[in-house]
């Protein structure tokens, strides 16, 4: 399922966990332009349990502040839920990318 507009439109792309196992997402975010992924989620089913960046040194230029970002959800419930993320921008109003991860959470067996 496709989701914005234009360039900004994506399909949704897919995860799978186990009730009490993780979903890791691993998004770029270059900082130097003041990128920043704010995901939206619900915490009761799929909480954030950890949120990492590790920047990356490719050109060894120490004015550049870019590098993955991984967002680590708990999977609690059996479901399917939606994790949106959008790339904020600190002097926009709105969202400069969005992506949406559909994540199926199965009973443990």
């Amino acid at each position: 399922m496709a989701v914005g507009t234009g360039d900004n439109c994506k399909k949704e792309k897919t995860a799978e966990a186990r009730v009490g196992g993780t979903v890791t997402i691993r998004l770029w975010e270059d900082r130097t332009r003041g990128e920043i992924y704010v995901p939206s989620y619900d915490s009761e089913t799929l909480p954030l349990v950890n949120d990492d960046y590790e920047r990356s040194f490719g050109d060894s230029n120490d004015t550049i502040d870019a590098g993955e970002r991984a967002f680590e959800f708990r999977a609690l419930k059996p479901g399917t839920y939606r994790i949106v993320f959008e790339k904020r921008m600190g002097w926009k109003f709105t969202p400069e990318d969005r992506r949406v991860y559909v994540v199926t959470v199965t009973p443990p067996p």
